[in-house]
């Protein structure tokens, strides 16, 4: 019976820059090491808050590289190596094992827009192909595609599929997933306001943005749902609605990263084609922060 990769919260880091727009590793190292004292389970690098997008593949494995020798498997590392290039998936995939990784996330192909045959295809010659365990990333307002529920039950039978990271927001897929897949097919919530329901029907805990500023909320709001105090979990879901709301408020990680610049933890900046939030959104961001105690 395969274990999940983690139970509980897990950031999805971002990636400082710095003012020539290269990763500032000592903002980068500073981040994890604060994550982890904050009693975060995993940690995941090179996903979507970290622009893996906009990465060259060099700075892609440097950035992975780097988070497995700075987390010292204080706690589990995953590592992004999605693409909608099998063969370029592979390959990140084979970097991040050798590197130390202890799994991988892989987001659906993109802009392809692969059929249901195309994505089991996919998924099963990256993972014939590493002995990673992998996280499958289900985000279809981003990658144009979903996976279904049987698709999930054909992929649930590769054995280093551990599970999947689910933002589409869709509760029925979330059922019907969890009523045809074997309980050995882990499912972490991939949206921050939707961690106590997800985590009601069965998710393990989260993948968070917003751990990347109130981490110990996010573990312990995960922690409580492990613990069946839902109750507990749903009031602090609830005290943070407003403020997950404004780390939404323009396509992530543009408030992630503006929030982590008003609270001085050096994010830097965005690469193209991501652009600062606007001055509107930056207000509402900072006032949002403001009530809930993270500016003064």
């Amino acid at each position: 019976m395969r274990t999940p990769v983690f139970t509980g919260s897990c950031p999805a880091l971002v990636t400082p820059f710095d003012e020539n727009g290269n990763i500032n590793y000592d903002a980068f190292g500073k981040l994890i090491d604060d994550q982890i004292a904050a009693g975060v389970d995993a940690v995941c690098v090179c996903g979507t808050t970290g622009e893996s997008a906009t990465m060259s593949i060099r700075e892609h494995n440097a950035a992975v590289e780097y988070c497995v020798k700075r987390v010292n498997k204080r706690v589990k590392v995953i590592a992004g190596a999605g693409s909608n290039d099998t063969s370029a998936a592979v390959y990140l995939s084979q970097h991040a094992q050798d590197y130390g990784a202890d799994a991988l996330l892989h987001v659906t192909p993109y802009y392809n827009k692969a059929s249901q045959t195309g994505l089991i295809k996919h998924y099963e010659y990256i993972a014939a192909r590493t002995d990673l365990p992998i996280i499958l990333y289900n985000v279809p307002s981003r990658t144009g595609v979903s996976f279904t529920a049987d698709t999930y039950k054909v992929l649930s039978d590769v054995p280093n599929i551990n599970g999947v990271k689910e933002a589409s927001g869709n509760f029925s897929l979330l059922a019907h997933t969890r009523c045809l897949c074997p309980d050995d097919f882990y499912i972490w919530s991939g949206n921050d306001d939707q961690v106590v329901p997800m985590m009601s029907l069965g998710a393990k805990g989260v993948i968070s943005v917003a751990s990347n500023i109130i981490p110990e909320v996010m573990v312990k709001m995960s922690h409580l749902c492990l613990e069946n105090d839902f109750e507990a979990a749903s009031k602090l879901q609830i005290e943070y609605m407003d403020l997950i709301d404004a780390l939404f408020i323009e396509v992530n990680p543009i408030p992630i990263k503006a929030a982590m610049n008003l609270m001085g933890m050096e994010a830097g900046t965005l690469r193209l084609p991501l652009c600062d939030i606007s001055e509107k959104n930056l207000e509402v961001l900072r006032q949002s922060m403001l009530r809930m105690g993270l500016l003064k």
